[in-house]
């Protein structure tokens, strides 16, 4: 018996028809998409095989490139004395505070996501001595342009701890003011690196005692926006800094698919910059890395500075890093702990005597709980923030529709509840 549907018009047998041409779609696409990642494997492990070939011309290969990490305090703690940075007792504590402070706002952070204060967060645990030791040598004039997992780099050069949260939670006005400590987030992957080449540019006609720093992920090196902005800098020489933090992972993309090359740094010689790689976990190799990058920067030599760490999490707070990552490669890396390697620094060096770690982390959730009361207290947009924000000296036609409007709300004052406002803080 064929039995039509009043709402629809069809009969039930049209539409299991309807139901069995979609669900015959779906299982289409997941074997086409199977099939994809079949061929994409078999692509990947022939890159990796070559079979011998007598070859007469001078070819040039990554096989005869060796590119070691810089390292100066290995995994266990031990360390050649004569490597060690030659810093003050005051900053190699400092060092250790700015990594504390690190991993206890990405915890905070998280736990703010989890109760709904935060849209998403991306956590930068595992990260601490790649994010601290990048950003510790750079001046207060140097630029820094983030993919917004470096807090506590752009903490150092002047950004509020409120405007992170304000950030995270979506509110505008967070860019304006990181803008105004030379700092900048670019959400889109690898889009914001041109505008550092030019920025850089700009430092450089305006011979202007500065660099510019990005910070960008493994999985921006892949975009064609990092290829066209490095190598526009090294044909200009321009004062930047191209910092990767390579943290194996391109949300769930592992390096090693997302490339044949054996390191980032090693691109460096196609583009005709200077190149290092370092290992991301270890604070004082990357303090020096990034010490001696800027010089060079500022010499109007752009370098590309490739980091060795690991994401301890998910890509963000909406990632479950479980579904493509195995717990032993997880806990071999939590065995690499950055802040714990530079402890046993701290202990082989007698410092870490000096050391109240229960109340650098009172003083630090202080600070985070006043950063949060005055986020919470960030007040809605005004309808004056419509205009006022589009140019630098407002034009006298951009003048008079604001005041217009401003008459039309105090005429009709019903209206007001129909402006979409921005929410607080």
């Amino acid at each position: 018996m064929t039995v039509v549907t009043a709402n629809t018009g069809t009969t039930r047998a049209e539409s299991f028809t309807v139901r069995a041409s979609a669900e015959t779609n779906r299982a289409a696409l997941c074997l086409y998409a199977r099939r994809l990642v079949s061929w994409y494997e078999i692509a990947m492990s022939n890159n990796l095989s070559r079979q011998a070939l007598d070859l007469d011309a001078p070819w040039i290969s990554q096989d005869t490139l060796s590119v070691e990490p810089h390292q100066i305090v290995a995994p266990d703690g031990s360390y050649d004395p004569d490597d060690v940075p030659d810093l003050t007792e005051e900053a190699f504590l400092d060092l250790y505070r700015w990594m504390l402070f690190e991993k206890r706002y990405a915890e905070r952070m998280v736990k703010l996501q989890r109760r709904g204060e935060l849209g998403t967060f991306g956590s930068s645990r595992g990260h601490e001595a790649s994010i601290v030791g990048s950003g510790y040598p750079l001046q207060d004039s140097d630029w820094l342009l983030g993919m917004g997992r470096e807090t506590m780099a752009m903490l150092q050069q002047g950004v509020s701890l409120r405007d992170m949260i304000l950030f995270w939670r979506g509110v505008d006005d967070a860019q304006q003011f990181l803008a105004q400590e030379n700092c900048m987030i670019g959400i889109s992957v690898g889009g914001y690196l041109p505008l550092v080449t030019g920025i850089g540019w700009g430092m450089k006609r305006m011979d202007a005692d500065a660099v510019v720093t990005a910070h960008f992920g493994d999985g921006a090196t892949s975009t064609g926006a990092s290829h066209e902005a490095i190598n526009f800098a090294g044909v200009l020489d321009i004062p930047a800094i191209f910092y990767c933090q390579n943290n194996q992972w391109a949300i769930s993309t592992p390096f090693e698919k997302q490339t044949n090359a054996n390191s980032i740094a090693q691109r460096a010689i196609g583009y005709g910059v200077d190149g290092v790689r370092v290992d991301g976990n270890d604070v004082l190799a990357v303090h020096a890395a990034m010490t001696e990058a800027r010089e060079l920067a500022s010499q109007g030599n752009p370098v590309i500075v490739e980091g060795l760490t690991y994401r301890r999490g998910g890509h963000s707070t909406n990632d479950d890093p479980s579904r493509y990552r195995d717990d032993e490669e997880r806990e071999t890396w939590i065995d690499r702990d950055p802040i714990e390697r530079y402890e046993r620094f701290l202990q082989s060096e007698g410092l870490w005597d000096r050391v109240d770690r229960e109340t650098l982390l009172e003083g630090i959730d202080e600070e985070f709980d006043a950063a949060h009361e005055a986020a919470d207290a960030y007040g809605p947009r005004d309808v004056e923030e419509i205009f006022v924000h589009l140019y630098d000296e407002m034009p006298p036609a951009l003048e008079a529709q604001m005041a217009s409007f401003g008459e039309f709300l105090e005429t009709y004052p019903e209206m007001d509840e129909h402006v979409d406002r921005r929410p607080k803080g």
